[in-house]
């Protein structure tokens, strides 16, 4: 181990005095550990990175503010390399001499600040004290990269516990990544990626971050951050978009849609029941749905591109509001709700748009159908209008809407939230529904009742093919349909129904 006066660090400012001298670049990883990635949801082929500026470090022992107006402060316990010496276009074999430290750090990053970043993460991550690093340098000769511990307390609490040998890029092909694209100077910092289990903090937490290695007993030590409330007002609307959050980022900024007290939008079909509702027309669940006094559970006023294909999902949700200018301003552009919504739909889901029935613009384009259906989406359903309508039919999913509209989406719409509670065509659509579509049209199903309302539907369909076939022969249907008490009995007696 060394400090900053065995690695000859200019002892100016104190934010610094863990490291050799003052970084000129923090190279961030996105994602990189398994664990992080399944909790994701993604498995990135190769690394991807942003950069945080130097003026966010923090010393150990210091605080950070939770800015007024926010909530999803979040901490992500995290190995730092400091480059020892300078790297350029160098392999993966020697990527790791040209490492000098290794330390803990804590990529802080504020939610609230997320969806207009686009993945740069350059307000999101890039606050003032958004960086604590140390307290003390691992020399990197000493350590094996691939058998390193990172572990993260809050309030004395274990929440992440991971090693280097789960990462999904290793630290030297990271380090030979980057020199690939530019030089990296000694002192520049690299933050490789948290693993599961990065949460919320708030006012008065406190959070550790320790960097060691087991075989051979060094140790960064805790690096300690605690967290306080800012009291000034920190954002002006009128030079930037303000702090804005929603279901998605709540959950991602938790953890889990769980952890930040939201409810299961993760309903998936059981294949039998999806078999069951193969077999079923919308016009028979229905019927079954109105006997159970559920009347108003069909989307009104779409019509499918491809009315021979059969639409089976459970419900993702996204709303959009009647555009307003200053609303489309902050809410409209960047990575806005439609966009995170097409990036997080799960296989067999249907994103059902809410758009008032207003179909004087587009809700989506091909570019939107394409993504859906690399997500293995189940269909899409809007109230509203497509673009580019028949690159959308070209994609091949399931698609229902109003008709097609050249205009873009801001000419009516503002994109505003995912995984709420819609109207869509005059009915009411709840995350994890179970929606239906077929050449009459789309209907919304209860979870609870699906399986009654599929079996009952399935039963009615046996007994409409068999009327079907008497009325064939040249009988009448009064009596017939529906079954009066002597057809009953001769169908009973055909079918061995009970």
């Amino acid at each position: 181990m060394t400090n900053e006066n065995e690695t000859g660090a200019e002892p100016t400012d104190p934010r610094f005095a863990a490291l050799p001298c003052r970084p000129g670049k923090i190279i961030a990883v996105h994602l990189s550990y398994v664990s992080r990635a399944e909790q994701r949801g993604r498995r990135p082929s190769a690394p991807s990175y942003f950069f945080k500026p130097s003026s966010s470090v923090a010393a150990s022992g210091g605080t950070v503010e939770r800015p007024v107006g926010t909530e999803l402060l979040a901490f992500e316990g995290e190995i730092a390399l400091i480059i020892g010496t300078e790297a350029r276009h160098v392999g993966q074999e020697a990527a790791w001499s040209h490492v000098g430290w290794v330390t803990a750090s804590n990529d802080l990053g504020l939610y609230d600040l997320r969806a207009n970043d686009k993945g740069s993460n350059v307000r999101s991550k890039g606050g003032d004290g958004f960086t604590p690093i140390g307290p003390t340098l691992i020399d990197a000769r000493t350590v094996d990269p691939s058998a390193l511990r990172l572990r993260t307390w809050v309030n004395d609490e274990l929440v992440q516990d991971d090693s280097t040998a789960e990462l999904l890029f290793p630290l030297a092909q990271i380090v030979a990544d980057l020199s690939q694209h530019f030089i990296l100077e000694r002192g520049d910092v690299i933050l490789t990626g948290t693993p599961a289990g990065s949460s919320v903090i708030v006012p008065g937490d406190v959070v550790e971050v320790e960097v060691d290695s087991p075989s051979s007993g060094a140790s960064s030590g805790r690096l300690t951050t605690t967290v306080t409330q800012a009291e000034q007002p920190a954002f002006d609307g009128s030079l930037g978009s303000l702090p804005a959050v929603d279901d998605t980022q709540r959950e991602e900024a938790w953890g889990s849609r769980e952890r930040a007290g939201l409810p299961d939008a993760s309903v998936r079909l059981a294949p039998t029941l999806r078999a069951k509702l193969e077999r079923v027309p919308v016009a028979g669940l229905s019927q079954q749905l109105r006997k159970r006094g559920l009347n108003n559970v069909t989307i009104d006023g779409v019509r499918p591109l491809h009315p021979g294909a059969k639409l089976i999902g459970t419900a993702k949700t996204l709303r959009f509001v009647p555009n307003r200018e200053d609303l489309f301003l902050s809410h409209g552009g960047g990575y806005n709700a439609q966009k995170r919504a097409f990036d997080a739909v799960g296989e067999g889901e249907v994103i059902v748009i809410e758009a008032r029935g207003e179909s004087g613009s587009g809700t989506l384009g091909d570019i939107l159908a394409l993504r859906a259906q690399a997500q293995a989406a189940a269909g899409i359903v809007t109230d509203g209008g497509i673009r580019d309508a028949d690159a959308v039919a070209a994609v091949g999913i399931p698609v229902y809407s109003a008709g097609a509209h050249p205009a873009v989406l801001g000419r009516k719409h503002v994109p505003w939230d995912v995984d709420v509670t819609i109207a869509c065509g005059g009915t009411t659509v709840q995350p994890g529904d179970i929606i239906v579509g077929d050449a009459d049209g789309v209907i919304v199903i209860p979870p609870a009742i699906a399986e009654e309302v599929a079996d009952a539907a399935l039963a009615q369909e046996d007994e409409d093919a068999w009327i079907a076939a008497r009325v064939a022969e040249g009988n009448p249907v009064e009596g017939l349909f529906p079954l009066n008490a002597e057809w009953r009995a001769r169908y009973d007696a055909d079918t061995g129904a009970r």
